[in-house]
């Protein structure tokens, strides 16, 4: 009885790579969210006083202090 082994990786480095570069994006894109909604009073946002409101309200949703 012989035992087959094959010499096919385990992992594929270029599957485990684009996840790194997944999840590095989401972390990313989290916490520049939760900077915009948590800490910013104006300063990013350029748009007018629509998208400051928006991100008022979502601290006030998420009980993080603004006032």
């Amino acid at each position: 009885m012989s035992s087959s082994t094959s010499s096919q990786p385990l992992v594929n480095p270029a599957g485990t790579t684009r996840l790194l570069w997944t999840v590095l994006a989401t972390v990313v894109a989290l916490t520049l969210l939760a900077y915009l909604v948590a800490f910013d009073q104006g300063a990013v946002s350029r748009s007018g006083m629509y998208l400051h409101e928006l991100m008022h309200d979502g601290r006030h949703l998420l009980g993080v202090p603004c006032h």
